[in-house]
């Protein structure tokens, strides 16, 4: 395994940080966004919120419960940038790591020669960091759209949750949208 990283060159290095950088919020996210995790308190705080501006009219409360949802709702999509930038690099460092191992191939061959199985071995080892690339971003940009969509469901029943209580608070009063993103 060493030597594999090795041969794909200092490129490997991001590559391997990215590698390990979207797993941990692969994991992360995981755990996070369970629905039974999530839903129960972030319904609360966001009740609560409205309950709190209760005594001062509709568009307070309707406010109060805004901000609430849009602060769960910056929490729900917390690390998703990062992974989506991953997902996003990986590839083109992959890519990059070809580039400058053919190049070096190039630079080294002796043409004179005609060294075949040089080029070979060397055009072998630049196509190391692409694979690498890729072999990162694919699950990368898979699990990247999970938790986006994940997070749409939840933003859904948050505001079904939401919109409920505010008309348990503030009759005819619409909630509109808790996220800050559309």
């Amino acid at each position: 395994m060493f030597e594999f990283i090795k041969a794909g060159g200092w490129l490997m290095l991001p590559l391997l940080l990215s590698s390990i950088l979207a797993l941990a919020i692969i994991l992360e996210r995981l755990w996070v966004l369970r629905t039974n995790r999530i839903l129960p308190q972030a319904i609360q705080r966001i009740e609560q919120a409205g309950i709190s501006r209760a005594s001062q009219g509709a568009q307070r409360i309707r406010e109060a419960m805004q901000a609430a949802g849009a602060h769960e709702v910056h929490q729900l999509e917390k690390h998703l940038s990062p992974l989506g930038t991953i997902a996003s690099i990986t590839p083109l460092l992959g890519l990059l790591g070809t580039v400058v191992g053919m190049i070096d191939v190039f630079q080294q061959l002796d043409l004179a020669a005609g060294n075949a199985q040089q080029l070979a071995g060397g055009i072998s080892l630049a196509l190391i960091t692409t694979a690498t690339g890729l072999s990162i971003a694919i699950p990368s940009v898979v699990m990247h759209r999970y938790f986006i969509r994940r997070v749409g469901d939840l933003v859904v029943i948050l505001e079904t949750q939401a919109q409920k209580t505010l008309d348990q608070l503030a009759p005819g009063t619409e909630l509109c949208n808790l996220s800050v993103n559309p």
